[in-house]
């Protein structure tokens, strides 16, 4: 079809045509980075967790005389490890997703050349079974390091060891055993002796942050700064493991406050942000476009109006159905490159800036792609409407003003 006589006739008629050309290029801005954020919050939702969330609980436990925790804690754990189906339990400071955020910077110099910032994580007396933590290289603490484990003055371990991430190994000593390697921070310095799978970090989005698998784990001795027990079970055991461990807690702690969750309600809980960012975004997604494909038809059903002459003119020349529809659809196609080459680089621009103002992450072309050529569909199907209006105007039409 000749392109000369629509590009004319669109310059008759400047104005719906840019404004098309802004919806569809506004439309394009937005969905290529809604669609890429929406993927980026349900792959964060659904990432994986190496410790054993499905058979995990968690107690807070608050209101305890900080002089008889020690005693408190061997006996309450006493008491959980009396419970039928209960495979571990071990007093903790935090876990994994929790609320309570605990961060600390770390390098593999002592010039904290190439530093990462990771979660902090301090471990009781058989922690690591508690959590299930999946050891890859090395061992875990001794009783000696859990009993010899504390919190300096700088809220720095005293220990001498450390645990710590597949993923931060691979980071600090790229090609290397990690284990033996000494782990720094300011003057302060642990030696490597265990590496664990990837155990998601409380705060993965943190100011020179190195990704969402980074951690550290540090023994500690039974001590007030353990304010949660973890207990572990077979995920069919684990309500009813809790529900008793929090009566055995009452009766032991009378004067405690105390909160019980499954670890994977706490997990929901802890991403609940983000799966509600994720439906904000799809339903922006799903608005613009509706109201883009109302825009194109309104549009084009108006121009179809204006122009109700000129197709019948061409309809009495011999302008059969099919043409007169192809037509429409090559001058909506025009429009929505136009729009679309517009949208892509407003959606390169909007995503620089949401990388350097709220670290979303680079703007893949395969979304750009996917976007551009979902908006030429969308064009060619609202615009089908008003084409098979026009191609039905009879001839007669463009005699009744002569």
């Amino acid at each position: 079809m000749e392109i000369r006589p629509i590009v004319a006739s669109l310059k008759k008629h400047r104005i719906p045509a840019v404004l098309i050309v802004l919806e569809i290029a506004l439309a394009c801005a937005v969905l290529c980075n809604a669609v890429f954020m929406v993927h980026q919050c349900i792959a964060s939702v659904n990432s994986s967790n190496a410790i054993d969330e499905a058979g995990m609980s968690v107690i807070t436990v608050g209101g305890i005389d900080a002089s008889q925790a020690p005693a408190a804690i061997v006996r309450d754990l006493a008491a959980f490890h009396s419970i039928a189906g209960v495979k571990a339990a071990a007093a903790v400071d935090r876990v994994p997703l929790d609320h309570d955020v605990w961060l600390g910077s770390y390098s593999a110099t002592p010039t904290e050349a190439g530093w990462i910032n990771s979660s902090i994580y301090f471990l009781g007396d058989g922690g690591e079974r508690a959590m299930g933590l999946r050891l890859l290289q090395g061992r875990y603490f001794t009783p000696e390091e859990y009993a010899g484990g504390a919190v300096g003055a700088d809220g720095k371990s005293t220990s001498h060891v450390v645990i710590i991430n597949e993923s931060d190994a691979k980071r600090l000593w790229p090609g290397q055993n990690a284990l033996g390697k000494q782990l720094y921070s300011d003057e302060t310095v642990w030696t490597v002796i265990g590496v664990v799978a990837d155990v998601l970090a409380q705060a993965p989005d943190f100011s020179g942050g190195t990704g969402k698998y980074s951690s550290v784990f540090f023994p500690l001795r039974p001590d007030v700064e353990l304010g949660r027990y973890v207990l572990r079970s077979s995920p069919a055991d684990r309500d009813r493991v809790l529900a008793q461990a929090m009566r055995a807690l009452g009766t032991l702690e009378p004067g405690a406050v105390l909160e019980g969750h499954a670890y994977v309600d706490m997990r929901s809980a802890y991403f609940a942000d983000v799966r509600g960012m994720a439906w904000m975004l799809t339903l922006v997604c799903a608005v613009m476009l509706a109201v883009t494909a109302l825009g194109i038809v309104g549009l084009t059903s108006f121009w179809v109006g204006q122009r109700r002459r000129q197709i019948g003119i061409r309809r009495a020349v011999g302008a059969t159905h099919a043409q007169i529809l192809r037509y429409f659809q090559t001058e909506n196609f025009l429009l929505s490159t136009a729009g679309v080459l517009l949208g892509v680089v407003l959606a390169v621009a909007a995503n620089l800036y949401l990388v350097r103002h709220y670290e979303v992450g680079h703007l893949p072309w395969s979304y750009l792609a996917s976007s551009v050529l979902a908006l030429w569909v969308l064009g060619q199907v609202a615009v089908l409407g008003p084409a098979l209006r026009a191609a039905a105007v009879p001839p007669v039409v463009a005699t009744r003003s002569v």
